[in-house]
């Protein structure tokens, strides 16, 4: 499975937006909008074209009550599905800011909540169009609307200026908000998109690292009927004699379930030999484990350990380290020139793995950002090489701080060049044994 495919579908499907959240949105605003009318018309006794106001809350309601009729409440609105519905609700609420003084209606600037909507869960060309016809909605108020609704007898005169300057604070508000919204719509669905990333990345760890139990489980199920088959394909050749027809034909069944229990007789062998060594992991293995995958690529990979104590740390196998410093190094032999050096080191107290690369380093931008999901590529002339790498990071840093590791980004000083990542543990974390 692509995780990077994966995630990518997780994070499109999460920005369509939920027609059972907009309908409860849209049943709250025309709640809002009844109780504004009736308040104004009846409490305030304020003239107010109010059967047209009500009529066009009504074409409101309709499409509610349709939409919910016609629709599963989980279902998913297309973009294209979700911009005409919220384009109705600017149209709408412009036409009872309309009726109701325009622009000098003080419940004008909720025309922008629509393009609010929109920025957070709609892609940004369905947002710029819906922009857009809220930006012509308002400039038309500006300029034609009937007089705002004052105590009879007396009317109101708004200045031009101040009309002026509402249209402008609606368009900036609408576009800050708008904007601010996506952003951050945008980063929370990448950062769920990465975590998925991340937790199928995992699980095929950890499915891997399961391979040989099931082994050494189906062995030891299919044990018992390959020894009846075996018991009753003897019984078979003492029964029927060497001059029946049917005597190589049983020969051949009993050789082959012979051949078969062997099979499995090795398989239940190398499980019960490497139980131990799958169970328990040296640091040393650790490290081997680690660059071993790597050695073909044409980079000279240096590893060394420095032991500060005579006793090796050693842990449990880790599917989540393991995966983790994998795409430490793969990401290290990606960008390297001629070698990748792997320095480890433990003492009593603490357990570091530091993969040093000599390629081109990482920018500052990037070094300022690095470890979130879907950063760009690294500087220097190897990015057709490597590509990007900001998921993999991501997955690998938070594999790795789940197990309650230390990671610093950094790059090497002048005159030398290249990137260094620093792991580190608390001996207590990562030694078990």
């Amino acid at each position: 499975m692509n995780l990077s495919s994966t995630a990518a579908e997780e994070f499109s499907r999460s920005r369509m937006l939920r027609l059972q959240t907009l309908i409860r949105l849209r049943w709250l605003a025309v709640a809002g909008q009844i109780a504004t009318i009736l308040f104004v018309a009846m409490f305030l006794k304020f003239p107010l074209p109010v059967g047209y106001c009500l009529s066009l809350v009504a074409i409101s309601i309709v499409l509610n009550i349709y939409l919910a009729q016609r629709n599963p409440s989980t279902r998913r609105l297309t973009p294209v599905s979700a911009m005409l519905v919220l384009g109705f609700d600017v149209l709408q609420l412009s036409g009872l800011l309309f009726m109701t003084g325009g622009l000098a209606n003080p419940f004008s600037i909720l025309i922008c909540v629509p393009v609010i909507i929109s920025s957070a869960s709609l892609p940004m060309s369905r947002t710029l169009l819906l922009g857009l016809v809220t930006f012509f909605s308002v400039s038309v108020l500006g300029f034609y609307s009937l007089p705002l609704p004052w105590y009879e007898g007396t009317q109101l005169e708004i200045p031009r200026v101040f009309l002026f300057g509402v249209w402008i604070a609606i368009v900036s508000t609408t576009a800050f908000a708008a904007f601010y919204a996506y952003r951050v719509s945008a980063e929370a669905n990448a950062l769920a998109g990465a975590l998925s990333a991340t937790e199928l990345a995992l699980q095929r760890e950890q499915h891997l690292s399961a391979i040989d139990g099931l082994a050494a489980a189906a062995a030891h199920e299919l044990g018992t009927p390959l020894a009846t088959i075996s018991v009753v394909a003897k019984e078979m050749q003492r029964a029927i004699g060497p001059d029946s027809p049917f005597h190589e034909d049983v020969q051949l069944l009993t050789s082959q379930s012979e051949r078969c229990r062997d099979i499995l007789q090795r398989l239940t062998t190398l499980s019960a030999e490497d139980e131990e060594h799958m169970r328990r992991l040296p640091f040393s293995s650790l490290i081997e484990e680690v660059v071993a995958p790597h050695r073909e690529f044409g980079i000279e990979l240096i590893s060394s350990i420095d032991a500060k104590t005579e006793n090796e740390p050693v842990s449990r196998r880790n599917a989540g380290i393991l995966f983790g410093l994998g795409n430490l190094m793969e990401n290290a032999v990606d960008f390297a020139c001629d070698e990748v050096t792997i320095k480890a080191r433990y003492d009593a107290n603490i357990v570091e793995i530091v993969i040093t690369d000599d390629g081109p380093g990482y920018s500052q931008h990037m070094i300022q950002q690095i470890g979130e999901p879907y950063m760009k590529h690294r500087s220097g002339s190897q990015l057709d090489k490597a590509g990007g790498l900001g998921l993999g990071l991501f997955i690998a840093k938070t594999l790795l701080e789940r197990s309650g590791a230390n990671l610093k980004f950094n790059n090497l000083e002048y005159p030398e060049t290249g990137a260094q990542v620093s792991i580190r543990w608390p001996r207590s974390e990562l030694d078990v044994f």
